[in-house]
This record gives structure tokens, C-alpha cells and sequence, in this order.
């Protein structure tokens, strides 16, 4: 059951200012590495808008990844060191499957990358040997186009088999140490965004240019966040759903300074995991599912 807009007026939250992209900007190109000299890393223009940005906790139980696109789980991990790639890979990458295939009821999830974020006013984001910083900007990571690419540059050989079903791409965000009080990540309400709140921009890589989404300042926009989020706590965040049918597929997000947030407060480190969740054919292709499933299961 989706939130009401009396209960939600009832809901605990602190206005804080998030950075969305201004209505001038058209096909922004965003540089994930060095760009070439005298070409700027990033050529969005962004404006601040203050915000409420509500407790969801007293109402998470109500929000679901097909509706708001967005969900709060509880499932502690067994990973002792964050830090340690190699145990990130061997156990939380194994964890997070599990979970997303005993939430969504899917047949197949493949996590495919992860990303350690360190909050450090003096480091410059991307640098390398560095953790990454917390991202200030309203964004949602795929578009329509740019979804079924992942698919594509990932699993070549499966793709046009697997791109005739639906599937989604979930981010799995959860702090390495708690209780997060520092940074803070505000995620919006799936039906709360406009198709006209999203932007495509480019994102260059070395070797290949994808496309994300930035996002214009909606007044009609809900946001959300959990406060004080422990390491046993992920948020769940859908950025991609195949399916045009009124379920969520694109869900904006971004960090905030928390106006709560103590003076000494730790520093947020944070883990985000992205994954691609294929929930199976249709009935008319259930032969064709049953013999993919049998070559793929895991």
C-alpha cells in the first residue's frame, strides 16, 4: 500500500538541499576519468532546492521496488572487512544475490560491480587509489537506452535471449559503519518523478560513453531517507526496469548534508552494489525458460 498523502505529511523529516540539474542543461557529458586538457570534467549546471526529505522508517514496510522503486531490508552480512576485494566478491557478492532473489522473486542476479565510498573533503573525487566520495547530484545511474546496453556489454552471448524478458538493475546501498549519520543518501519516490524531471547525459569512459540520468527539480517530487542506518540495514534502489506497464523505472538518488548530523559525527563509508535481476520468460516461453535456467543456475 502506497503512502498516503495524509500520512505522509505525518512523517518525521528534515529539509536539506539537494543539487538538481537546471532546466538549460541539454545532453550534459560527464568525464569518469582525466578529460583531455582544457575540457571541464562535467559540463551539467546544477541549482540547489531545499527539500523535505522524510523519515522513511516509520513507513518502510509499505514501500516496495515495483511501486516507489525503493525499499528498506534488514540482512546483516557476514563480511568482515569492506575493504578486502576479495572477500567483497567471494561472500558479499553471493549475500546480495541471495537477497535480491528472495526479494523480488527472480530467477537469475548477477551483481556486476561495486563501489567503496569514504567521505574526505580533502581528496578529489576519482583519484585513483582513493575511495570514492559521495555524490552530490540528483541522478538515477541508467536511462532506457542505456539498461539493456549493460545487458549487452556484460553477457554478449545470453543477451538476446535474456533482453526478450524483464529485467531490472538494482543498486544495493549499505554504510560499512554505523550508525550513518554523515552524508546521508535521499532517494525519491518512482512515482513522484515527471518524465520531463529526467535528463540524459553522457558518461564518458575510457574505453566506452554510457548514458545516466540527471534530474530537474520537481516540486511534486517525494523524498525519502533511513536515518541513522546501521551495517545490518541496505537500501534497495531500482534504476532500471525493463517494463513499461506503471511499475517504477527509474528511482533519482543522491547524498545530503543532513542538517541533524552532529559535529563529530564519522565520516560515512558506504558500499553500493549494482546488479542486474532477471525474473524468467512469459508462460508462451516457458520450454525456452526452463532450458535457460538449466544452463545457467549457478
Amino acid at each position: 500500500m502506497a503512502v498516503s498523502a495524509a500520512r505522509l505529511v505525518s512523517l518525521p523529516y528534515v529539509e536539506a538541499a539537494l543539487n538538481f540539474v537546471t532546466p538549460a542543461t541539454i545532453r550534459a557529458r560527464n568525464y569518469n576519468f582525466e578529460p583531455p586538457p582544457g575540457v571541464p570534467r562535467t559540463s551539467a549546471q546544477y541549482a540547489a532546492h531545499r527539500v523535505p526529505i522524510w523519515d522513511m522508517r516509520p513507513v518502510a514496510a509499505r514501500f516496495s521496488l515495483d511501486r516507489e522503486g525503493l525499499s528498506l531490508v534488514e540482512r546483516a552480512s557476514s563480511v568482515r572487512d569492506f575493504y578486502d576485494e576479495d572477500e567483497i566478491r567471494d561472500t558479499y557478492y553471493a549475500e546480495t544475490e541471495d537477497l535480491l532473489e528472495e526479494v523480488t522473486g527472480a530467477k537469475r542476479v548477477i551483481v556486476f560491480d561495486h563501489t567503496i565510498r569514504s567521505r574526505n573533503t580533502e581528496v578529489v573525487d576519482k583519484v585513483t587509489g582513493e575511495p570514492r566520495q559521495p555524490v552530490l547530484r540528483v541522478h538515477n545511474d541508467y536511462t532506457v537506452n542505456s539498461g539493456p546496453q549493460r545487458v549487452r556489454d556484460l553477457l554478449p552471448d545470453e543477451a538476446d535471449l535474456l533482453l526478450r524478458w524483464r529485467f531490472s538493475i538494482v543498486n544495493v546501498w549499505r554504510p560499512i559503519r554505523g550508525p550513518l549519520q554523515d552524508s546521508p543518501l535521499a532517494v525519491c519516490d518512482a512515482q513522484s518523478v515527471a518524465p520531463h524531471d529526467l535528463v540524459t547525459a553522457e558518461l564518458v569512459y575510457p574505453d566506452r560513453t554510457g548514458e545516466y540520468y540527471l534530474t530537474r527539480f520537481n516540486p511534486r517530487q517525494r523524498w525519502f531517507y533511513a536515518p541513522q542506518m546501521q551495517p545490518h540495514e541496505a537500501l534497495l534502489i531500482k534504476c532500471f526496469d525493463s517494463a513499461d506497464d506503471g511499475r517504477a523505472r527509474f528511482t533519482p538518488h543522491s547524498a545530503f548534508t543532513d542538517p541533524l548530523t552532529p559535529a563529530d559525527a564519522v565520516p560515512r563509508e558506504s558500499i553500493e552494489l549494482r546488479t542486474l535481476v532477471f525474473y524468467g520468460a512469459g508462460e508462451a516461453d516457458t520450454a525456452t525458460q526452463r532450458s535457460w535456467l538449466e544452463n545457467t543456475r549457478r
